[in-house]
């Protein structure tokens, strides 16, 4: 299993897949080829499907400018192994014979090509499944965040507080910004309306409206094509600042235990990429959306003051009630019903850590079986709810006159 590095990604929205993978992409095939004036620059299945909202086009046009680039969009055809495909080729006559580059966008940024991922680290985890992890814990009396700084470098603490940094600069930018986001949806935001709302009311309304208003501000930001953490992805990036910045305000938690829990966050993202996938167009929104909300959970768990067992429940719990779901954004945007699913997401988190740090940690289900079950679901559903944006919320969409 890889660095948590390589879940946190700072980049701009509004999809990782679409926007920061294929940008990256861009940028090493350029690299590879520094002569070239002109690139075509083919996408396929669900990245030419829902590539024009997501901005696919114009992230790799900045990414290669001020050179030419020509993109043909091929949505009815699918390359194995993965839906988000895509080819570079040089066109520029002075350079012939240049050998065109077919890679993936397989989700958080990530690509892979006919020769595995492309530009990785190396395995640094010697375990890769959750249980055992829990034992290496359970033999050692220590928690899941002392496994990951076992096993990470010296710096990973500042790369830590760089993200969250990050983070809790997207819920302030994200509060601050109003208007309608980019788009035919002319959609509103919402959260600086959430948040003032939020500090008039009291009690539980108050807590709950404050997290969703700190969800809604970061995945307004990302619709917005602003700068955000993926976590896991640009598309899921609201739930776990969230919950982490409404934990740390309401709790007044010291930065070290936030850091500590944005390291258990990632480690439970790392698992289900290793595992299985986080990538909307091939599990469906479930890869994305459920790994965020289990992410939020056992980081939230372990602030409440939560055992490895009880953290392990509450990402379990929080994965559970999210399988099966499609990712359908309509009119290929991440706006509906992308953010509201954030805001969402965040306060399931909050229910799934307080009902494991009230249990002691004891269930049937684990978090390895839940992860194996979201993969056998997510490849048993029809390519029409897998970000193609042909089939569930975005076909009922019907534009306002």
């Amino acid at each position: 299993m890889r660095s948590i590095r390589e879940i946190f990604k700072v980049g701009f929205g509004p999809s990782s897949s679409h926007t920061i993978g294929p940008g990256r992409a861009a940028r090493i095939y350029a690299r590879r080829n520094p002569h070239a004036t002109a690139f075509r620059l083919t996408l396929f299945g669900s990245l030419a499907s829902t590539g024009k909202g997501h901005g696919t086009d114009e992230a790799v046009k900045k990414e290669l400018a001020p050179h030419n680039v020509e993109i043909v969009w091929m949505p009815e055809k699918n390359l194995p192994p993965h839906p988000n495909g895509m080819r570079f080729e040089v066109v520029t006559p002075q350079t012939p014979g240049v050998p065109a580059w077919t890679v993936f966008s397989t989700g958080g940024g990530d690509l892979e090509d006919a020769h595995g991922p492309v530009e990785v680290s190396k395995d640094i985890y010697p375990l890769a499944t959750m249980d055992g992890i829990l034992d290496w814990c359970r033999l050692r009396g220590a928690h899941l965040w002392e496994y990951v700084l076992e096993h990470e470098d010296q710096d990973f603490p500042d790369f830590l507080e760089d993200i969250r940094t990050h983070m809790t600069e997207s819920v302030l930018a994200g509060l601050c910004h109003e208007g309608s986001l980019p788009g035919p949806l002319q959609l509103p935001r919402k959260a600086a309306a959430y948040f003032t709302r939020a500090q008039s009311s009291t009690g539980d309304l108050k807590s709950k409206g404050t997290v969703f208003s700190y969800a809604l501000a970061v995945a307004e930001e990302n619709a917005g094509g602003g700068r955000v953490v993926t976590a896991p992805t640009c598309g899921a990036s609201g739930v776990v600042p969230a919950v982490l910045t409404f934990v740390h305000e309401s709790r007044r938690t010291p930065r070290d235990r936030i850091l500590r829990a944005l390291a258990i966050a990632g480690l439970i993202a790392n698992l289900v990429k290793t595992n299985g996938s986080i990538s909307g167009a091939e599990v469906g929104c479930q890869g994305e959306i459920g790994t965020a909300c289990a992410m939020a959970a056992g980081a939230m768990t372990y602030l409440l003051g939560g055992s490895p067992r009880q953290v392990e429940y509450a990402a379990e719990m929080g994965f559970e009630h999210y399988l099966g779901l499609t990712c359908d954004p309509v009119e290929s945007y991440v706006q509906i019903p992308c953010i509201e699913r954030n805001a969402f997401a965040a306060d399931t988190a909050r229910e799934s850590a307080v009902f494991a740090y009230f249990s002691d940690g004891t269930h049937h289900i684990s978090f390895d079986q839940v992860l194996r079950v979201m993969m056998e679901t997510g490849c048993a559903l029809q390519a029409e709810y897998r970000e193609t944006g042909r089939g569930g919320l975005a076909r009922q969409w019907k534009p306002l006159v």
